[in-house]
C-alpha cells in the first residue's frame, strides 16, 4: 500500500495510532484498497457481510427500501466513521438488512472479517472507538424513528432544508424524497406550498431559502 494512503487513513482514523506496530502491520496485511465510483452498490439487503470499510474520502448512503421502490435514508458513512450496520453484521454474523450505495467516489480500505474481529477482541481503544460510534449512530437512528413516527412530512421537509446549512440548496426533489422516504410528487407539492407562502424560491435543481426563520418556526411546531 502507498505510504500516502497510510497517512490519510491515520488522519481519518486517529485510533489507529494506538495500535502496536505489529497490529497495525497486520491490519494492512489483512486489508484491500477501496477505490469505487459514485453509484456503486456496496451491499444489498440480505447479502452476507464479509468486510469492514474504513473511508478516508467519500460518502456511503445507507437506506432501507420498501417493496414499492421508495427508500428511507438511515444514515451516511463519512471518512472517520464506521458503518454500524456492517459492525453489527460482522459481530453477529448476520446478513445486511439495508442497502449501501456510494454517494460519491470512495477511497479507503476494507478490512477482512478476521482482522476486524481480531482488532475488536484484542485492542481496547479500537473496540471502544467502534462502540462509541455505534452508540452515537444508534441515538441518531432513534431520532429518525421519532421523526418518522411523530412529525408530519412537511415539518420534516422544512427541517431537512434547514439542516443543509446554506441559503441556496442544490438538491433535486427526488433527492429530498429519498431522504424523507416519500414520493417525489408529494415533496414537489409541499415545496410548492412553501413557495406560495414565501418561505422558499424554487429553481432548477436548486432551492433558495427565502425565509429561514419561518421555516424554522414551522419545523418546530
Amino acid at each position: 500500500m502507498k505510504g500516502g494512503w497510510v497517512d490519510r487513513l491515520k488522519d481519518a482514523f486517529p485510533v489507529l495510532d494506538t495500535l502496536p506496530p505489529l497490529a497495525f502491520d497486520g491490519l494492512l496485511g489483512g486489508a484491500d484498497a477501496l477505490e469505487v465510483p459514485a453509484g456503486t452498490v456496496m451491499f444489498e439487503s440480505g447479502s452476507p457481510c464479509r468486510a469492514f470499510p474504513m473511508l478516508f474520502k467519500g460518502s456511503i448512503r445507507v437506506v432501507k427500501a420498501a417493496e414499492n421502490g421508495r427508500e428511507l435514508l438511515l444514515y451516511r458513512v463519512q471518512p472517520g466513521e464506521s458503518c454500524i450496520l456492517t459492525s453489527s453484521c460482522l459481530l453477529g454474523n448476520t446478513p445486511y438488512s439495508a442497502r449501501g450505495v456510494a454517494e460519491t467516489d470512495l477511497s479507503g480500505l476494507v478490512l477482512s472479517r478476521a482482522v476486524f474481529n481480531r482488532l475488536v477482541e484484542q485492542h481496547a481503544p479500537f473496540r471502544d472507538y467502534i462502540f462509541s460510534l455505534f452508540a452515537a449512530r444508534l441515538a441518531d437512528l432513534m431520532l429518525l424513528v421519532e421523526e418518522v413516527a411523530f412529525r408530519r412530512l412537511d415539518q420534516r421537509l422544512a427541517g431537512i432544508l434547514l439542516a443543509k446549512g446554506a441559503t441556496v440548496v442544490n438538491v433535486t426533489h427526488q433527492g429530498l424524497a429519498d431522504e424523507l422516504g416519500s414520493a417525489r410528487e408529494i415533496v414537489s407539492r409541499l415545496l410548492k406550498s412553501f413557495e406560495e407562502q414565501g418561505w422558499v424560491a424554487l429553481g432548477r435543481q436548486q432551492i433558495t431559502l427565502a425565509d429561514p426563520a419561518a421555516l424554522r418556526a414551522f419545523a418546530q411546531v
